[in-house]
């Protein structure tokens, strides 16, 4: 089984992008972040033509979630539960796997925070507070569970381009980076790094001063898996193709195997 995630920014502007990469690249999952559209709007037919089931929660203009599977999903839940929010930023639902077992996918679309002290970045605080606290429930209900997304976070120093210019810059800060760990400390594991990889290796470019060219990137893209799913993780990279097609989104997308 293959899943990915790729924040696709603006599924508008980019579904021939999506189609053309799934067909080249069959995943079982594919989680796609900022749709920027409402779920009228979404391309359902031509998903299903595909072969994609979609579970869908999307927002006019902003932020958007979704999840595609090639077999259905249930079980279907929208937002952190207890944590009242009007963004679209999480969407969840469970696969039933040929063998019986499930898997509990968790898609996220993280807070980006814009500055440290900023009211956005302490939104981004409570966000990640109150997505810690449902998922230790998922958890408990959902042994076998894959969290995955944009987490607007670099993880540690690895995953940034310049990690002592931008240090305690957004998305590099000591707060955002506690966030990420305290997922970890919840029985989640970064599936990247449960393998060697490529140094310097980014999901995500600005489109400013040749980003991309000179690779000026940060690792904000993650997967992890739960300790219960661990064992079964065989590999996780970073497809760089898309980023080289015109009028790419700024991100990439990660695909994990089990």
């Amino acid at each position: 089984m293959k899943i990915a995630t790729w924040n696709i920014n603006s599924l508008t502007v980019r579904l021939p992008q999506v189609l053309d990469w799934l067909a080249a690249n069959p995943v079982d999952v594919l989680c796609l972040q900022e749709l920027k559209l409402s779920d009228d709007k979404f391309p359902f037919n031509e998903l299903e033509a595909a072969g994609y089931h979609s579970a869908v929660f999307g927002q006019k203009t902003y932020n958007g979630v979704a999840i595609l599977s090639r077999t259905p999903l249930r079980g279907i839940l929208k937002n952190i539960a207890g944590f009242p929010d009007e963004q679209s930023r999480v969407i969840a639902a469970t696969l039933d796997l040929p063998d019986g077992r499930e898997v509990r996918i968790v898609n996220g679309y993280f807070v980006n925070g814009q500055a440290p002290d900023s009211d956005k970045f302490a939104y981004k605080m409570r966000w990640l507070t109150g997505l810690q606290d449902w998922l230790r429930q998922e958890l408990t209900a959902h042994p076998q569970l894959v969290l995955l997304g944009d987490f607007n976070i670099t993880a540690d120093d690895r995953d940034s381009y310049d990690p002592v210019g931008l240090r305690e810059t957004i998305h590099h800060t000591t707060e955002e980076r506690q966030h990420f760990q305290a997922l970890l400390d919840l029985g989640l594991n970064d599936a990247f790094r449960l393998f060697d990889q490529p140094e310097k290796s980014y999901s995500w470019w600005d489109y400013r001063m040749l980003g991309f060219q000179k690779n000026r990137g940060l690792r904000i893209d993650h997967i992890l898996v739960s300790d219960a799913l661990k064992p079964s993780v065989k590999a996780c990279a970073i497809d760089r193709l898309p980023r080289k097609n015109k009028q790419p989104s700024d991100h990439t997308p990660v695909i994990m195997e089990l």
